[in-house]
């Protein structure tokens, strides 16, 4: 039978109940399938269901096949090494035995010669060539993430399911995974932001909140069909709220119509024009008659105002986001950064950076590039004040803002309102409430506490509160900003960058985001010699 992934009835809920999703129909077959949807919806939940490492609430998960999972965190044990996580740590010590001679013949029949070629085979597909001896501590979490792929690899299931793959990647690591997933002939079904990655997928699903839709073609064939999609159902939502409108002016004029009947019929009696019996049954018939009318009337407007809610719910879902921030007023000829002769690492010999020099004047946007490992995160702390100089000079000339992966600037013990008070002490509530709703932190949202929420939230909430203020900072420093937004809050954050006049400092491996934000120049950490030919290699 051919390797497939049959959801039936499908319904999933979080551990404490909440409910995710309801009613999923879908089938996987051997082909890519780019999973998306906001961040909370239930992706990596639905993952885990395939796996069968969460229980659904309803329904079935048939897997015909194996299955490789790749999760976004894990935590590793100490002292695990390349070969632990691919599983074969006892076989190769066997293997090293026999190599030097101390192997029983018992033990010579069972081993498997062709272990370390085909270890060494699948770490080099990925682009990475430690020794399964290397300490996991000792990588970076874009390299553990490279050996993870490359244990899946190794493992030969019929079905991948990978959990945002191209996180924490360079764009080495991430081409690395683009063509691994071009080579694969099982199943793959892939989480993911990368819209680089998603655009090599046969087929995209959408989860939102009214269930899960398969769409054929690629990312940016999905795109199109949404947009198709956006257009019926704003035309849907405009006739709706057109029938709801003659609905309501029916009513009024049948009202208005049944007031004047009335107010003639009461004359009439009062000049004793008809007679008491005749008038008292022509009184009950109006009276059965309004009745039988408003009731009439008050079905089609719950009617009409249902098709409405549809339509502005589905309207919600489609509409791409937009956000609209104040001005910083920096001048193109203000000198906003510069660093002179820098050297800097975390001991002498040898440093991380050696010798960098480099200025940002006016609204720059520069992306800082890099291979993992080639003093990105050394020199963003350099310029936030948080790591001295080796040697050489770092000036800061103008107010600025550092969202670091984690959003140190939030204080997680206060709710998201909170913390845009904190940082922008002199805005009036209802100008807290309005700049968090542009960031889709509306009503009961913006009072969750930031230390409950996702990464791409707590990004998001960093944004909101930092560009939402009456005064944003003339310099924005962002250290991989759409490592854990869902895509819809990556183009919200786009929207945003774009309307920015300050200058930009970004962190990236993400080339769609960076040729969104119409970067000026790329600095090259790798050759630590600034490139300024006008756009993004």
């Amino acid at each position: 039978m051919p390797a497939s992934v049959i959801l039936s009835n499908l319904s999933l809920a979080t551990p404490d109940g909440r409910s995710l999703l309801s009613n999923i129909d879908l089938t996987f077959a051997a082909e890519r399938t780019g999973l998306v949807g906001r961040n909370g919806v239930g992706k990596t939940t639905l993952l885990a269901s395939i796996s069968g490492e969460h229980l659904p609430q309803s329904g079935r998960v048939l897997v015909n096949g194996s299955i490789g999972l790749l999760r976004q965190d894990v935590q590793l044990p100490a002292g695990a090494t390349v070969a632990d996580l691919f599983g074969v740590r006892p076989a190769l010590e066997l293997l090293r035995r026999a190599e030097r001679g101390d192997a029983s013949a018992d033990d010579i029949a069972s081993i498997d010669w062709t272990l370390e070629g085909r270890l060494e085979m699948a770490l080099t597909q990925l682009g990475f060539d430690p020794s399964s001896d290397t300490k996991l501590s000792c990588l970076s979490g874009g390299q553990i993430t490279r050996v993870r792929l490359a244990a899946l690899v190794f493992a030969r299931p019929d079905f991948l399911l990978l959990d945002e793959p191209t996180n924490n990647l360079d764009r080495d690591g991430r081409k690395a995974v683009i063509d691994l997933l071009a080579a694969w002939r099982g199943g793959a079904i892939v989480v993911s932001h990368d819209r680089n990655l998603l655009d090599t997928m046969d087929a995209i699903v959408e989860l939102t909140s009214l269930g899960a839709k398969l769409y054929g073609g690629n990312w940016s064939k999905f795109r199109e069909l949404k947009t198709v999609e956006l257009a019926a159902v704003r035309h849907d939502l405009a006739h709706a709220e057109r029938r709801l409108s003659e609905i309501d002016r029916t009513a009024q004029q049948a009202v208005e119509k049944k007031a004047r009947k009335d107010s003639g019929g009461r004359k009439k009696r009062a000049k004793g024009d008809m007679p008491r019996i005749l008038a008292g049954a022509r009184k009950d018939r109006s009276e059965d008659s309004g009745g039988r009318n408003a009731q009439a009337a008050e079905r089609q407007r719950a009617e009409a105002l249902q098709a409405v809610d549809t339509a502005r719910r589905r309207v919600e879902i489609l509409q791409p986001l937009s956000v609209k921030l104040p001005p910083t007023g920096l001048p193109a000829g203000r000198e906003v950064l510069r660093l002179d002769g820098v050297s800097a690492g975390y001991r002498p010999e040898p440093p991380v950076l050696r010798d960098l020099s480099f200025d940002i004047v006016g609204p720059e946007r520069i992306a800082l590039a890099g291979p993992n490992g080639s003093g990105k995160t050394t020199l963003l702390k350099l310029i936030a004040g948080e790591l001295a100089p080796l040697s050489g000079t770092v000036r800061v000339r103008t107010d600025f803002a550092l969202f670091d992966q984690k959003v140190g600037l939030l204080d997680p013990a206060l709710t998201i309102l909170g913390n845009f008070q904190r940082l922008n002490p002199q805005a009036v509530a209802n100008e807290c409430h309005a700049a968090l709703a542009r960031f889709m932190f509306r009503a009961d949202a913006a009072v969750q506490i930031a230390g409950s929420l996702s990464g791409g939230q707590m990004f998001r909430a960093g944004l909101a509160c930092v560009l939402g203020g009456a005064s944003p900072p003339s310099l924005l420093i962002l250290d991989e900003p759409t490592n854990h937004l869902d895509i819809e809050s990556i183009e919200a954050v786009e929207a945003g960058l774009r309307a920015y006049d300050g200058a930009l400092l970004v962190v990236s491996h993400d080339e769609t985001f960076l040729q969104a934000m119409g970067m000026t120049r790329r600095i090259d950490l790798a050759a630590q010699v600034p490139r300024t030919d006008g756009g993004i290699a």
